[in-house]
């Protein structure tokens, strides 16, 4: 799956929202937002994000995801890649930073599709 195909998928999780603004937690789901996504924030340190309600984990989430965007650490997007597989959420699309070789790895393992970009560049208006 390349970049332009994820993003015609129109349900996705950021997991790692925040909200503060000047994280890219933060910056990823506005923009996916911001452009007519269904976006749900994921990350158990934080209640709400602009009233919306941020989730605890992939599995608390009112529906299935059709993306994931990991802006999280190792550690923690390991963690994730399995409660992808287990709730059939097909594409993970890894951010600068959260694209770890050991999370590529687990993930290709796990038989999930793997981007690797940053969601901020590939939703510009002129690369679609």
């Amino acid at each position: 799956m390349t970049p332009k195909d994820a993003l015609t998928e129109k349900v996705w999780a950021v997991l790692g929202a925040t909200s503060r603004k000047e994280k890219f937690g933060y910056k990823i789901y506005a923009c996916l937002r911001d452009h007519g996504y269904t976006v749900y924030p994921v990350n158990p340190n934080v209640a709400e994000i602009e009233g919306a309600t941020c989730y605890s984990s992939l599995s608390d989430l009112p529906e299935v995801p059709a993306v994931v965007d990991f802006v999280v650490p190792e550690k923690i997007g390991l963690a994730a890649l399995e409660e992808c597989k287990t709730l059939r959420i097909p594409t993970v699309w890894l951010q600068p930073g959260a694209d770890k070789p050991a999370v590529v790895t687990k993930a290709k393992e796990l038989g999930l599709q793997v981007i690797e970009d940053c969601v901020l560049v590939q939703i510009r208006p002129d690369n679609h």
